[in-house]
Order: C-alpha cells, then structure tokens, then sequence
C-alpha cells in the first residue's frame, strides 16, 4: 500500500501527528565517473575553478538542498535537520563517492534529505566541471543505511 495515495486514489501527505518523535538517521550515497581525460586532469584531488573549490563548493549546496527538500519533493514533510553532514572522496577505481549523513529527532524520517543531498552535490560538481568535458556520468544514487521509524534499513 502507498501512504502517499488516500482510499480514494488522490495524492496526500502522510499524518504523522500520532507519532511520537524519535532519533533518526540516514545514509545516502552517489558515484560519479568522469572519462579518462577529465580523470587525467582530476587526478584524484579537489580542483580549483574561476568559481572556487568544486569540492567545497559541492558541500555547500548538498546541505542546502537536504535542508530544502521538503520544498522539491511534494509529499515531504519540512523539517529542520538536527545535523547534515557531506563528504566527498575518490575510491580506488577513480571515481568521487559523495555521501551524505542527515539526522533528526521528529516525527518522520530523514532518507529524503540525504538522498537529496548526494544528488544536488554530484549536480553541482558536473555544473563545475563541465568545461573539461560533458562525459561525466552521475551512477548508483542510493540509500545506504536508515536508522528510526518503523524499521531500520542497511543496504547489502
């Protein structure tokens, strides 16, 4: 059953009124491939640009959308994170793994704001990037772990 679809098959937001609040985490994760030429000039580090540190840069804006999501997803609940925290590393197979771990005490959970968070971030980075070459790929955005609610999930 959606909770989002009402017994009449309209749209609704989930009533979270009766829930009592609890500690809730999450985890989410993007990859981003870059071609060989663009690697080439990455070489596995953070890259200066005329607009500042891509990386950095990437950070910034992954928190500010995991703090907006509400806003760009309909049936989500705004809330107000407790902590948001992005990272950003190269993996042995040269491509970035952007992370992203959102938590909150409240009613509702918080695998929206960190999936959105990854997303906007790996956006950011190819809207940084793009001079180099428009062969980036953005993969894999997925939900790594979530912790509260009704049932705790770890991706396997």
């Amino acid at each position: 059953m959606f909770t989002h679809i009402d017994q009449n098959d309209q749209p609704q937001m989930v009533d979270v009124s009766a829930k009592a609040p609890t500690h809730r985490e999450a985890c989410a994760q993007a990859i981003m491939i870059f071609p060989p030429a663009i690697n080439e000039q990455l070489k596995g580090k953070d890259i200066q640009t005329k607009k500042g540190s891509v990386f950095q840069t990437a950070i910034i804006a992954g928190i500010m959308a995991a703090k907006k999501t509400s806003e760009l997803i309909p049936m989500c609940h705004p809330i107000g994170l407790d902590d948001c925290k992005v990272n950003i590393t190269w993996n042995a197979q040269d491509q970035l793994e952007i992370t992203a771990k959102t938590a909150i005490t409240h009613k509702t959970g918080v695998e929206m704001e960190a999936l959105t968070a990854v997303s906007v971030a790996a956006l950011t980075i190819y809207d940084m990037c793009k001079s180099l070459g428009h062969g980036m790929e953005i993969h894999s955005i997925k939900l790594l772990s979530k912790s509260g609610g009704k049932q705790d999930y770890v991706a396997t």
